[in-house]
């Protein structure tokens, strides 16, 4: 039995495009295209002949094809050698011919329960129409349809928002982005296909339960559904949310990282109920357009996932007598003796003070049919004139130096760690016996070794020679009983096909220095956790190569925070679009899951940026903010440059299309800090 959510467009039969013609509903489904679940129409309107033109969307993928050979009469290879003037032509210039756009159809339920048709009208995101032409555009397309259909304006970014405000609705209705997809039924987070069985819990409590009495719990095969799934759900199939959460959640992070499909389907329940699906064996499939569950009427012949086979090696960790270190002080080449999160803040100090690193290489590569995305990358830097190469690095470097801070604090290296554990008899003997444990497969045992021994971490006095060099790298806080930041930076985390995104533990409420030996021993037992020992041990991380250092800082006050990735998390082919989260406070309110984030998509390459979801809060963010947020995602799409390329490290795929790994996205948490400025806590690999 197939229980398919959204329906993918059907081939397309001869080029069928008309001009001139008004547009009725038929007219429009015959022509129109399925993206995201809706039907959808090009549209091209020509002012020099008052006309329009209703393009077949299977016949012309992109408007400025069609408009260059049908109406203009150019051959595609003179519109590639000049697409960006051509471009700027139909999308930026204010008096232009032609005004392009999208004709979308949706649906909503009327007060007595019927279905509503409405049109949606749009532009592209980089359309920079002013008022006068959005009113101009709407009330073109707005007679030449049928009466009865509503059609709504919908302002394809931020700019298009100012400009309507001046505008009366009555004029010109309108919808905004969140509000039309905010309550989407359906939405795509992380793509993919699996085939496993379907374990629905309709509660937190139904998933505890379960998971604290099956035996053997969840596995490989499962494919894992609940409102909203914990951080420490185990690897599994697949994912399924029946209620919102952000593509830049720990889970969903854990799902790009291992190649899982996860959707957000909100109707889950009635589809569980009419098709008999818990328990059952599915095929499962998340794409940007489509999302279905197939059930099968058999158990499938399953093979053990790829992952079963990945292995993520180590570079071998450096125990000798390291000192504590201002992070400042550190470079991404110790990374195997202060761990991964440190190493990335020194070098990300190195960066920002020397301003010497190439941060335009993402905009060196091709992408056909151009050469390069310099002068997009220039214009975005406010450069009037084509800027040197020296000159274009020059400028990168210092918009990023004065958009974004790195934290101060100290790293405690690895050496730190294996004094302590090397102190106690205890300690050693229980990671023996874990170490027996997982060379015998003997996972029955596994968590109860695995907790007595975080117990033994927590409470194992810390010897004098570590308090002593904890205590003296430490300036004095302007508060002695100042709030403190103790985080882990592991050598087994922020790794290319290795995230280990909320596995450990980070402590941020440590008050003075009477908290702090707790605080990082409750880190350095974190790296002991049943699900931490578990994921590693599943990828061949060996734990006599694991170890965790620590990273201590003085709390910072922020405003405003949260997590960008340097992509679109729901469409990998995506090179222009960052994608933003935020929250007021802290970011770990964003990566937990225990608030819905402010969301914003901003385009690194033309420009321009539009909100995607208002979360929690209702409101948005006021235009100056939103234009801050537009400089710091361009921050992290310039330090992708540095931090993706051959500085990050082993992990680097052999023989791609990227051989510097410029294209690889970053993650990145940030603050508004409440002096004002943006400060960058973590910056790590976001594997897709």
């Amino acid at each position: 039995m197939s229980a398919p959510l959204l329906t993918p467009p059907a081939e397309p039969a001869a080029d069928r495009t008309v001009v001139g013609e008004n547009l009725s509903l038929p007219l429009f489904r015959t022509l129109s295209g399925v993206l995201a679940g809706h039907p959808y129409l090009k549209v091209v309107v020509d002012r020099a002949e008052n006309t329009w033109h209703l393009l077949d969307t299977g016949a012309h993928p992109f408007h400025v094809d069609y408009i260059a050979t049908r109406v203009l009469g150019m051959d595609l290879t003179a519109l590639d050698a000049d697409l960006d003037a051509f471009n700027a032509s139909v999308y930026l210039d204010p008096g232009r011919r032609f005004l392009l756009g999208v004709l979308s159809l949706h649906a909503d339920e009327e007060a007595d329960g019927r279905e509503r048709s409405f049109l949606v009208l749009e532009t592209t995101e980089a359309d920079t129409m002013h008022g006068e032409l959005l009113e101009l555009f709407y009330e073109f397309v707005r007679t030449r349809l049928d009466a009865r259909l509503p059609l709504l304006l919908k302002p394809a970014n931020h700019g298009q928002e100012e400009e309507l405000t001046a505008i009366s609705e009555l004029r010109v209705p309108r919808i905004l982005s969140h509000e039309l997809f905010g309550t989407r039924t359906r939405t795509p987070l992380n793509p993919g296909e699996a085939t496993g069985r379907l374990r629905y819990f309709r509660t937190h409590d139904a998933y505890t339960a379960y998971t604290a009495a099956a035996d053997p719990g969840l596995g490989w095969a499962d494919i894992v559904a609940m409102p909203c799934l914990p951080d420490d759900v185990p690897r599994v199939a697949g994912f399924l949310n029946t209620a919102p959460i952000t593509p830049l959640s720990h889970t969903n992070v854990l799902a790009s990282g291992w190649g899982i499909p996860n959707a957000i389907v909100r109707d889950l329940d009635q589809l569980v109920e009419r098709d008999g699906l818990d328990g059952a064996w599915i095929r499962y499939r998340v794409s940007e357009d489509e999302i279905s569950l197939e059930r099968l009427d058999h158990e499938p012949a399953l093979r053990a996932p790829a992952w079963h086979q990945q292995r993520i090696r180590l570079e071998p960790p450096l125990l000798e007598d390291t000192p504590v270190l201002a992070l400042h002080r550190l470079r991404a080449a110790d990374r195997d003796r202060y761990g991964t999160k440190a190493a990335n803040l020194g070098e990300l100090h190195h960066v920002l003070d020397s301003r010497t690193a190439d941060l335009t290489a993402f905009y060196g590569r091709p992408r056909p049919p151009r050469e390069d995305l310099y002068g997009h990358l220039a214009a975005r830097l406010g450069l009037d004139a084509p800027p040197t190469v020296a000159e274009l690095r020059a400028a990168a470097a210092g918009f990023v130096a004065r958009t974004v801070d790195a934290p101060d604090g100290v790293a405690l290296p690895f050496a730190l760690q294996q004094h302590f554990l090397a102190s106690s008899p205890a300690l050693q003997q229980g990671i023996g016996k874990l170490k027996m444990a997982l060379e015998l497969d003997a996972f029955d045992v596994l968590d109860s070794l695995c907790l007595q021994l975080q117990h033994l971490v927590r409470h194992t006095p810390v010897p004098e020679s570590v308090t002593r060099q904890i205590g003296q790298a430490l300036t004095a806080p302007a508060d002695p009983d100042g709030r403190l930041v103790v985080r882990s930076s592991s050598n087994a985390e922020d790794l290319p096909g290795f995230s280990a995104a909320g596995v450990y533990d980070s402590v941020t409420t440590v008050r003075g220095t009477g908290e702090l030996l707790d605080a990082v021993r409750q880190v350095w037992a974190s790296l002991l956790s049943p699900r931490s020992v578990r994921l590693r041990h599943q990828v061949g991380i060996s734990l006599d190569d694991t170890y965790m250092g620590v990273i201590i800082q003085e709390y910072v006050p922020a405003s405003l925070g949260g997590v960008l990735v340097t992509c679109d998390p729901t469409r990998r082919e995506d090179f222009r679009n960052v994608y933003l989260n935020c929250s007021p406070g802290s970011p770990e309110q964003v990566v937990d899951g225990s608030v819905l984030p402010q969301q914003y998509l901003y385009n690194t390459v033309e420009g321009g940026g539009r909100t995607v979801a208002l979360g929690s809060w209702g409101g948005g963010l006021d235009a100056a903010t939103r234009a801050r947020l537009a400089d710091l995602s361009l921050t992290g799409r310039l330090l992708q440059s540095h931090f993706s390329g051959p500085v990050a490290g082993p992990g680097k795929p052999a023989g791609s299309d990227d051989p510097d790994g410029v294209d690889r996205p970053l993650d990145i948490e940030w603050l508004l800090t409440d002096r004002g400025g943006f400060r960058l806590v973590q910056i790590r690999p976001y594997a897709l």
